[in-house]
């Protein structure tokens, strides 16, 4: 028998904004080990300030957030943001080459440093001095988790990384996480979209209003949500037959 170790637990966790309640007393951990585990829910379910738990970027109004055992309280969050990096929902380069994006990660770094985390996320030696400015969406995704990556985190979170990108650069970043977990990195991937989900996910966790979802309201979530999407494509559908709702490619 194979026991899974624990990478987070989230213990009885709540989370305040004034008199908002975000996160409403959450239990739920995360298996440690080369997969991806999505965070599901609605739009304000709380997905991406659980994630932000998990580096610090928020803080619990109570509970307690343990990372292999430790809670986090107890972790220097400069140390903890270069264990467990974090790829954000859109691409924000700092201005400058990608070089000098790397370069503000990890000032350090050599060039054979930065070739490797280019090739981890895919990008050619080349892009080394391009502009940022210049680079498409899906380039500057990719630019951006390099920078992650040149800091050799040992986890991954992402918010929503391909909610700003076309289908085909959508598709790329979604391989190249596989490939990462795939080669042993945990990778906690909010989205809220069930097509990805089922595309990429080994775990999932669903959220319903700020708390941990039962069997039941995992259902009906899942159940609505495809509803919804059939609904919206029979929409596009309709629009595209009367010339409406197309939409512009996209770079990336």
């Amino acid at each position: 028998m194979i026991l899974l170790t624990v990478l987070f637990e989230f213990d009885d966790v709540v989370v305040r904004f004034g008199d908002d309640v975000v996160l409403d007393h959450v239990t739920a951990s995360v298996p440690d080990g080369g997969a991806i585990t999505c965070l599901l829910g609605a739009s304000g379910a709380g997905k991406s300030t659980l994630l932000r738990l998990c580096n610090r970027l928020e803080v619990p109004s109570s509970g307690q957030v343990r990372f292999r055992g430790r809670p986090l309280d107890e972790i220097d969050p400069l140390q903890l943001r270069r264990t467990v990096g974090m790829v954000f929902q859109r691409p924000t380069l700092f201005p400058g080459s990608v070089r000098e994006n790397l370069l503000v990660a990890e000032s350090g770094a050599g060039e054979e440093r930065m070739v490797e985390a280019l090739g981890r996320a895919r990008l050619p030696v080349r892009f080394l001095d391009r502009d940022g400015d210049l680079l498409s969406g899906g380039e500057a995704q990719r630019a951006c988790l390099a920078r992650t990556l040149i800091t050799h985190p040992e986890v991954l979170l992402m918010d929503e990384p391909t909610s700003a990108l076309d289908p085909t650069a959508t598709r790329a970043l979604e391989e190249l996480g596989r490939s990462l977990a795939d080669a042993g990195m945990p990778i906690l991937w909010v989205t809220h979209d069930l097509d990805q989900a089922d595309r990429i996910a080994d775990r999932r966790i669903v959220l319903v209003g700020g708390r941990l979802a039962d069997e039941h309201q995992v259902d009906h979530y899942l159940a609505s949500e495809e509803a919804f999407h059939h609904h919206h494509d029979d929409e596009l559908h309709e629009g595209h037959a009367h010339g409406e709702g197309e939409v512009p490619d996209g770079r990336g």
